[in-house]
């Protein structure tokens, strides 16, 4: 695969705010037409990375490509090339849905901007919504208008920050069901989440913690890359079961999924011994069982941060 299929391609990305690194040598490969999910805890500089690629923040050290050109001195034509959403929504609340549109496209200087317009009223299923106030939609709706914000210039790559925090459930799969119709017509999609179920349908994923990337691949080459021997438990007395073991150095996950326990660990042995005494006792069911990606999320998280800094 030669430079010209990937979208991305960016080397060694670091920045800095004072003495703090928040993103540290990372380099991407995404490509073209292609859906990758970026992963990790808050404060892992997941948007910081987005905004270096699409050219709203210099960096402080790194070099390469978005779309072809060069990320450093061509900024501003990879911003017209290229559709962000992020995770607050950042359009006009008290603008109708047609006038956020009409608004996009004077920015963006679009040829046949009513025509557009209408298309994507029309794709994004917001034609009966035309005259409302964004600041009246529910979220869904507002991710929808966002969505179409973004596709309007029909850009080649989207990049998108947490874009279905907030929604519901029916809300998030027609969302992913849109983005896959898209990257079905070439369109190329960086998305961080941290939905798990999302995760899942990226065709490869990133992992970051505290600004380094970790591991990236396919779902089922990440979680394989964790290295987790997983156990699940039914029965009563879960909690008390994983107050008990929760501290011991051989458990590297462990957590209540309904009725059952997840417990992983990096060294199957050891876990086995861990788990020995509690396997004989009556009224537990223990079954060995495959990873999930939540296993190995909260593993990579926990091994290169810590808990959660919100």
């Amino acid at each position: 695969m030669n430079d010209s299929a990937f979208a991305i391609d960016v080397r060694g990305l670091t920045k800095r705010y004072g003495d703090k690194t928040v993103v540290d040598h990372v380099s991407l490969r995404v490509p073209r037409g292609k859906i990758y999910g970026f992963l990790g805890p808050n404060g892992s500089g997941k948007t910081t990375t987005i905004r270096m690629i699409c050219g709203l923040l210099t960096p402080d050290a790194g070099e390469g490509s978005c779309l072809g050109l060069d990320l450093l001195t061509e900024s501003d034509k990879i911003k017209r090339r290229t559709g962000y959403m992020t995770q607050k929504f950042s359009y006009w609340e008290d603008l109708s849905v047609y006038e956020n549109l009409a608004f996009v496209a004077e920015m963006f200087d679009l040829n046949n901007p009513k025509e557009r317009i209408e298309q994507v009223l029309k794709s994004m299923h917001l034609d009966a919504r035309r005259t409302q106030l964004a600041g009246r939609l529910s979220g869904g709706w507002k991710q929808r208008l966002a969505l179409a914000a973004c596709i309007l210039h029909e850009p080649e790559l989207l990049l998108l920050d947490e874009p279905t925090a907030g929604v519901d459930p029916q809300a998030r799969r027609d969302f992913w069901d849109r983005i896959h119709e898209l990257a079905d017509r070439g369109l190329t999609v960086l998305v961080s989440t941290h939905y798990m179920d999302e995760a899942e349908r990226c065709h490869a994923i990133f992992y970051i913690a505290y600004g380094h990337l970790m591991v990236e691949g396919t779902v089922e080459e990440v979680v394989a890359h964790a290295g987790l021997t997983t156990w699940t438990v039914r029965g009563a007395g879960l909690v008390k079961l994983m107050r008990e073991i929760e501290d011991n150095p051989a458990v590297a996950t462990i957590a209540p999924f309904g009725e059952t326990l997840h417990i992983s660990g990096t060294d199957g042995a050891a876990l086995e011994a861990v788990l020995a005494p509690y396997c004989r006792k009556k009224g537990l069911v223990w079954t060995k069982a495959e990873p999930s990606l939540e296993d190995a999320f909260i593993h990579y998280m926990n091994r290169f941060g810590g808990k959660d800094e919100g």
